[in-house]
């Protein structure tokens, strides 16, 4: 997959495209980047995105806005995995925040990415103070050469599958609904760095992982599997929080890995929660947290019945 920065390049090929922050790249998204996918072949255009780096929301309210559920990385690893041939990130910045419904059109749509079908979420709104809708894209469709198509919600268990309804569900705990609105676990993607060498001490050696953002969608201890080490999933627990035994501050990843024991640092590792066995808590001291991360293992393999 090809990913531009900027939209001063432009593509070569008329593309079908679609617009989207894709945090999280969930059930709805898929379904939205498989039909974008499929038209395209249809109509013989290449399959494009385009995206925002950071989040508008994180770019107006820095201080309230969500949590990501994906790292950038991880957001266009997804994408790619649906079939998409080319996303072009867009910086959401002063200037293009600016950016009025007419002149994203011309200057976006038409000039860098040559759209020739656009397919939208049902709610889509863009350019500025949210000025642009379903309405005066069909008009500029129509007066410039492109095709607008809008689709529905993708409905879940009832409810409407949205980043929004995913963070929900995570920060609840629940990881069985989390797999239905996502399609898959939850996923966090990183490499293993060096810690303070305490998970040793304590008698379960663990793989610390970076975390690119301080604003977690969820913590506590969890039953994960890991990808990246050996040609078949790995089991194991995690915690991911700030570890407030030991009075951390920034996020932090701890895998604890199931009958393993090889040094690992620098791998890059995609772990998957698939049930949380509790909330993170403070220990008295350190016998404490160790007999409960004792507890916390021995529930784990209980879960994947190991």
């Amino acid at each position: 997959m090809r990913v531009l920065r900027g939209f001063s390049s432009a593509v070569s090929t008329p593309t079908a495209l679609t617009i989207g922050n894709f945090d999280g790249v969930h059930r709805g998204h898929v379904v939205l980047l498989e039909r974008l996918v499929n038209t395209a072949r249809e109509k013989g255009l290449l399959p494009a995105v385009l995206t925002f780096e950071p989040h508008p929301r994180e770019f107006f309210m820095p201080d309230s806005a969500p949590a990501r559920l994906t790292i950038l990385r991880e957001k266009l690893e997804l994408i790619a995995a649906c079939g998409i041939d080319t996303v072009m990130i867009c910086a959401f910045n002063a200037d293009f925040a600016t950016l009025t419904a007419e002149s994203f059109i011309e200057r976006v749509l038409l000039k860098s990415l040559a759209t020739k079908h656009l397919l939208i979420g049902d709610d889509f709104r863009f350019g500025k103070g949210r000025g642009g809708d379903f309405a005066l894209l069909q008009d500029a469709g129509q007066k410039r050469g492109f095709t607008v198509e809008a689709m529905s919600a993708v409905i879940v268990e009832g409810e409407r599958v949205s980043s929004s309804v995913v963070r929900k569900v995570l920060a609840a705990g629940d990881m069985e609904r989390a797999i239905a609105f996502l399609g898959r676990p939850y996923i966090i993607d990183g490499r293993v760095i060096h810690g303070d060498k305490i998970g040793r001490r304590l008698g379960f050696n663990t793989a610390n992982i970076h975390i690119r953002h301080f604003q977690l969608p969820m913590t506590g201890v969890f039953a994960v599997e890991v990808e990246g080490l050996e040609n078949r999933m790995l089991r194991g627990v995690a915690n991911l929080g700030i570890r407030p035994t030991r009075g951390g501050e920034r996020p932090l990843l701890e895998v604890h890995l199931f009958d393993f024991d090889r040094f690992i640092y620098g791998a890059h590792l995609s772990v998957r929660f698939v049930h949380k066995l509790r909330d993170e808590q403070r220990f008295p001291d350190f016998d404490a947290l160790k007999a409960q991360i004792a507890r916390d293992a021995v529930a784990a393999r209980n879960f994947f019945k190991f």
